[in-house]
């Protein structure tokens, strides 16, 4: 089995037992098509190349480390006739977490406070008051598992009222009023992005979208590192419009030491860690080699991405196919 990098300990030694983990020396992705052509079986920690399958002939099983799926070219897989997983779930209450956190940060300034008070000292204290969640709106871009958490976290501890956008809408908890996406950016208060890289979502906050949004709201992105562009998004910080933004994620990544972002002070960057608690790292890394081992095993994976294939992947795979039915 490849790993594009290490796996918690655990999920370390549930492998053991059945497999030879190896892990290439960096996650290149010249290294990755050298390593890839022996394995059995491959969990997804970073970007692979787009033709990584066509140097893959032994491959069988294909998992994510997490839930996005940009690192995986999904299409490429399918064709190859390669079952690929994900975790959708593996890394949630993490980055519900981070958002709560982030976005009482913002509300309050506080990443500016500790600036300020670092360089002025006490008279910094009453520069900046920021303001309370509680009855103010979040919008919510993206509404599937994360999204609908997020809105839930919120709503249940500052009472905010919910908007959300997302074209595949589903919310059975009715915390969440869908609305089309520039009314969600000219009510909210908070933004918080959650929605997949595609060639829909691509950009999708610019420089109109931010020239409509409401005076003073903070934005903050835990999702894609392109859902945003960048030179909009400095433009309406330095106008004022936005009032803070926090980003956890990218495009490139990583970020470039000398990139603008990194010289806003109306900015809260960390280095894409929002679903990456020790309980969720742990999580992910368990949950991929169990989803990889059932994969091997011939039984479905608990999240299969390309379901269409999996019925001839069992005939191809005869041996499983028949494990299956004992």
């Amino acid at each position: 089995m490849l790993a594009t990098s290490a796996l918690h300990p655990d999920a370390e030694a549930l492998l053991k037992t059945s497999c030879e983990l190896v892990l290439p020396a960096d996650s290149s992705a010249e290294n990755l098509r050298r390593s890839v052509g022996d394995a059995d079986a491959l969990i997804v920690r970073a970007k692979l190349p787009d033709d990584i399958f066509d140097h893959a002939p032994k491959l069988r099983a294909c998992v994510r480390h997490g839930v996005g799926l940009d690192f995986i070219p999904v299409e490429a897989a399918t064709r190859a006739g390669i079952p690929v997983a994900n975790l959708p779930a593996a890394n949630r209450q993490a980055v519900v977490e981070y958002i709560v956190a982030v976005a009482g940060l913002l509300a309050r300034d506080l990443h500016r406070v500790a600036q300020a008070f670092r360089t002025e000292g006490w008279s910094s204290r009453t520069r900046f008051p920021g303001f309370e969640l509680r009855g103010r709106t979040l919008g919510v871009v993206g509404c599937g598992g994360i999204g609908r958490a997020v809105a839930a976290a919120m709503q249940a501890a500052f009472g905010m009222r919910v908007l959300g956008h997302d074209p595949d809408f589903f919310d059975p908890s009715g915390i969440i009023q869908p609305v089309a996406l520039d009314r969600l950016f000219a009510e909210a208060d908070v933004i918080t992005l959650h929605a997949p890289s595609t060639a829909q979502t691509r950009r999708i906050v610019d420089a109109r979208r931010l020239a409509g949004i409401k005076p003073g709201a903070i934005l903050i992105n835990a999702a894609r590192g392109d859902l945003i562009d960048d030179a909009a998004l400095l433009d309406a910080l330095d106008n004022g419009r936005l009032r803070a933004a926090a980003l956890d994620v990218f495009e490139p990544e990583p970020l470039p030491a000398d990139h603008p972002l990194h010289q806003h002070p109306a900015l809260f960057l960390t280095p894409h860690i929002a679903g990456g608690s020790e309980e969720s790292g742990r999580r992910m890394s368990v949950e991929a080699v169990e989803e990889t081992l059932r994969i091997l095993r011939g039984e479905r994976p608990l999240t299969l991405v390309n379901p269409e294939i999996w019925d001839s992947y069992l005939r191809r795979h005869e041996g499983l196919a028949q494990q299956r039915t004992r």
